[in-house]
């Protein structure tokens, strides 16, 4: 299943908000699973010097990443494909 990037405004000062947004993007991804819309969220990545937050979820399609976003109240100001190296082998 692809994955993609949510870019969201977080403010440097608002670090602990992060762990919140990632229980919502959590519920939200479970939530579109069990009607039907399998969605899994993948993790996130602050950088807090530009005030902005990446949410990584795997998804059949850019609109579901929107939609499981836009649920999760993360305010979406893009949505991308993205394209993860190969795992390496052991």
């Amino acid at each position: 299943m692809p994955s993609y990037l949510v870019e969201t405004f977080l403010a440097r000062s608002a670090t602990g908000e992060r762990a919140a947004r990632e229980r919502r993007a959590r519920s939200a991804a479970e939530d579109l699973t069990c009607e039907g819309v399998l969605v899994r969220f993948e993790g996130s990545t602050h950088v807090p010097e530009d005030e902005i937050c990446f949410f990584t979820f795997a998804a059949p399609t850019s609109r579901a990443a929107v939609l499981v976003a836009q649920r999760a109240g993360l305010e979406p100001l893009r949505v991308v494909l993205v394209i993860p190296s190969p795992k390496e082998e052991q």
